[in-house]
């Protein structure tokens, strides 16, 4: 265990000295946290100013603020609204006028309280329609939607980039035959797992600190007085559903990536691995949406797609715990059933130089 701990310290220290990595880090966290002020900035304003000339105050829908200024004629609201001191002017209660294209959003608040005004004027009176939602959790249906794909995302990103880092070192040692100096010293089970466990604590930093960054800046810019209830357990769970969904696809890339010895190969024999990563990236993203649809619900069953998949499950609705918990079992299921099949691949293969090994005579040596 302590070679394990000292070829896992190796892949760390190298890993956070380079630049990439820190240059890397920083704009993921400019990027998360610029995504929780996504929504104050993009989403128009909380409030605003309309002028009045000749016009009664309109009782606008919803709850937003609205500031009315009155004028006694046309031509200083005009300038008002030029100078930006105004947002919109109403005139004669049949005009509106705005210094560029008007906001969507006052214009249809505008247009549905002008309608309601004049309803009201000609003595009809319009009982609205009542809205309940019956799930309990419907108001948080919007932000569970947004986190979920913030973790599609996250995990996608995660869970693709770091095996791929895996597969690289592994045919570096390969091509320039370190590995065969390093087996003088550790086995090869050994060498194995301190480059998956030194990577994944490399991505576990990137993890952390991407959720972090989120939570922080969702907290400053007040998204995260919509949070649901439990995001501690969904933050527990995306960082236990990355663990086994790394360390599955770690040693399948590391078993790859030692049937080759050469960097320009590793594209090539990757295929299989990122064909099921973007496949599992498409049908979490698609579990968004559909949360409790069918194909959401019986993929984050079968490893390992369920990495992916379940954890934007619980994110994106309300889960039952047996479920989570029998894709966990399944999940951690395969891993050992890969640490078996991808340590003797990546034994057999990784002395091996020269053509590409292929996967056939690995399994069949002896």
């Amino acid at each position: 265990m302590n070679a394990v701990m000292l070829v896992a310290g190796r892949e760390i220290r190298s890993q956070v000295r380079s630049k990439g990595f820190v240059i890397g880090l920083l704009v993921t966290v400019l990027v998360m946290v610029g995504l929780t002020y996504a929504p104050k900035v993009f989403g128009g304003p909380d409030s605003y100013k309309i002028g009045l000339v000749a016009s009664e105050r309109l009782q606008l829908p919803g709850d937003v603020e609205v500031e009315w200024v009155e004028y006694p004629a046309e031509e200083p609201a005009r300038r008002a609204v030029l100078a930006g001191e105004v947002d919109a002017v109403l005139v004669d209660g049949a005009r509106v006028l705005t210094e560029n294209q008007i906001d969507d959003r006052l214009a249809l608040m505008l247009q549905t309280a002008h309608r309601e005004a004049q309803i009201a004027a000609a003595g009809v009176r319009i009982t609205p329609l009542v809205m309940e939602a019956l799930s309990p959790d419907a108001r948080y249906a919007d932000t569970r939607g947004d986190i979920a794909f913030v973790l599609v995302l996250v995990l996608f990103m995660l869970i693709f980039g770091t095996p791929m880092m895996v597969a690289m070192g592994v045919v570096e040692e390969k091509s320039s035959r370190i590995v065969e100096i390093l087996f003088a010293a550790v086995r090869p089970w050994q060498l194995l797992g301190g480059k998956v466990v030194g990577l994944g604590v490399i991505g576990l930093i990137n993890l952390v600190v991407i959720v972090g960054a989120g939570l922080a800046g969702a907290t400053a810019s007040g998204l995260a007085v919509d949070f649901p209830p439990g995001m501690a357990g969904i933050v527990a769970g995306v960082v236990g559903w990355f663990v086994l969904g790394y360390l599955f696809f770690a040693l399948c890339a590391a078993a790859l990536g030692a049937l080759v010895s050469r960097q320009e190969e590793v594209g090539s024999v990757m295929t299989p691995l990122t064909t099921v990563v973007f496949a599992a990236y498409a049908v979490a993203f698609y579990a968004i949406s559909e949360p409790t649809g069918t194909v959401a619900r019986v993929v984050s069953f079968i490893p390992p797609f369920s990495a992916m998949v379940m954890p934007v499950r619980t994110a994106a609705a309300p889960t039952p715990l047996w479920e989570v918990l029998v894709a966990a079992a399944l999940m951690v299921a395969a891993l050992v059933a890969m640490v078996v099949l991808g340590g003797k691949v990546y034994e057999r293969a990784v002395l091996r130089t020269g053509a590409r090994v292929r996967l056939r005579e690995v399994l069949g040596s002896r």
